[in-house]
């Protein structure tokens, strides 16, 4: 890995500049020889001639001369795999991501679904796994007695699942989103019954609480129903204030699993989490809508991407609530980005927005719904569109879905991806364990 520069080092670009003014200065003189006023008027016109020459150039490049350290920067990304986590016999790790906790003492909190290697939403208990050492090595995954799978007094198992851990500077305490999994007779899935749900981690003693969820409106803007609201596979954030910037999908009828999503904003006491309002509610008329959204802040606006049956969409907003009409994510060249019946979630390293994401025609066509490899690309904010040319692969292509990714900010120079992988045991890795995957992206 390269080292990560300081966000104060000069960018390359105008280290030649910043080496010009050092040599430009102006000389100091001995008392005993100072120099003549011509001299002195000589020297100053020097100066004030560089300096100008100095102003053109960077004025011409697009930056304001304020000063050499508001230059603005864009820094290549180094990407490199990370220590995994290994799969069990019987059983995969999946919806696995992590959340980072700073400190004196800094650890990495990943949090994973036991799962059935077969069939869909064989979802079980969730475990966590502990890095102490900044992904090097990572403790064996250990239960989390209070989000194992349970039956309620109606008779239905609950699993917590599609979870995000986050961790709360103002409380410091970690909270993971997600959803519920409603089976009735330990099989059969009623998605009517879907919550938010969440729990919180003390980091004084590492106890996780109760399961719990979470109360929505019982109607929405247009008047329509809030029905089976979730916050599975969503990526929040956190507000300066505390407040949570919760995406939720929720059903506006029973008889349709058509999904509108909106932002919510939340309110955390380090205890309990409570719905205050929401914004602007997306949604299509085709398959089944608009789902899993992933939200963030970059340079004062707030950017959501959206998973739908046929293809991913895009909005931006001002305010973190309210947002633009969604429109089809597109490469900048004008092309379907080919992201299809999957999420995609948001990356800001180095000074630059990236999103991750699977999609078509990378030679995948024998992977499940395309999704693998797991690509990162830098976005433009502008034009809302991806970039092509800077596309990479996170995560390779490796007989594995790696669709249910999660991001972790590391700070602002680095950022982690993690994914567990799905459907080993349908291809020609079908015997072998799965494993959670991790890789590093840092801004050089």
């Amino acid at each position: 890995m390269s080292e990560a520069r300081s966000p104060q080092s000069p960018d390359p670009q105008y280290q030649g500049q910043a080496t010009f003014l050092a040599m430009e200065t102006i000389p100091v003189f001995p008392l005993s020889g100072l120099p003549t006023l011509r001299t002195l008027k000589y020297i100053m016109t020097r100066q004030f001639f560089r300096i100008g020459i100095l102003c053109c150039i960077l004025f011409h490049a697009g930056s304001p001369i304020l000063s050499l350290a508001q230059a603005p920067t864009t820094r290549p990304l180094t990407i490199e795999p990370m220590t995994s986590i290994q799969g069990l016999a019987e059983w995969d790790w999946t919806q696995a991501r992590t959340t980072f906790v700073p400190g004196t003492e800094p650890i990495s909190i990943t949090t994973m679904s036991r799962t059935r290697q077969l069939g869909s939403h064989g979802y079980y208990d969730i475990y966590e796994s502990i890095s102490n050492d900044h992904g090097r090595t990572w403790s064996a995954p250990r239960l989390i007695p209070s989000l194992s799978r349970h039956q309620d007094d109606d008779g239905y198992e609950v699993a917590a699942g599609d979870l995000w851990p986050t961790y709360h500077p103002a409380t410091h305490k970690v909270i993971v989103t997600g959803k519920t999994f409603n089976f009735a007779n330990g099989r059969q899935e009623d998605f009517l019954k879907e919550k938010v749900a969440y729990a919180v981690k003390s980091l004084q003693d590492g106890r996780w609480g109760p399961l719990k969820t979470m109360d929505m409106p019982s109607l929405d803007h247009s008047g329509a129903s809030i029905l089976a609201a979730n916050a599975g596979c969503n990526q929040p954030f956190v507000l300066p204030g505390g407040d949570l910037l919760l995406p939720i999908r929720y059903q506006r009828t029973r008889d349709q699993r058509v999904y509108t999503s909106v932002i919510a904003r939340c309110r955390f006491d380090g205890e309990q989490l409570v719905y205050v309002e929401h914004g602007t509610e997306h949604s299509i008329a085709r398959d089944r809508g608009l789902y899993e959204p992933s939200v963030i802040a970059f340079k004062g606006r707030y950017y959501l991407t959206l998973r739908a049956d046929h293809a991913a969409y895009v909005t931006r907003g001002q305010d973190g609530l309210h947002y633009d009409p969604v429109k089809e994510w597109r490469f900048d060249d004008g092309d379907l980005l080919g992201s299809y019946n999957t999420q995609q979630h948001w990356v800001h390293v180095g000074d630059q927005l990236y999103l991750v994401y699977t999609r078509l025609g990378a030679g995948n066509d024998h992977v499940f719904r395309h999704r693998a490899p797991l690509f990162i690309a830098r976005v433009d904010p502008e034009r809302l569109v991806v970039i092509r040319k800077t596309e990479r692969v996170l995560l390779p292509e490796n007989h594995a879905c790696l669709g249910n990714s999660g991001i972790c900010r590391i700070g602002d120079l680095e950022s982690w991806v993690t994914c567990g992988e799905v459907r080993v045991s349908y291809g020609k890795r079908k015997g072998e364990a799965n494993k959670v995957l991790f890789s590093r992206m840092v801004a050089d």
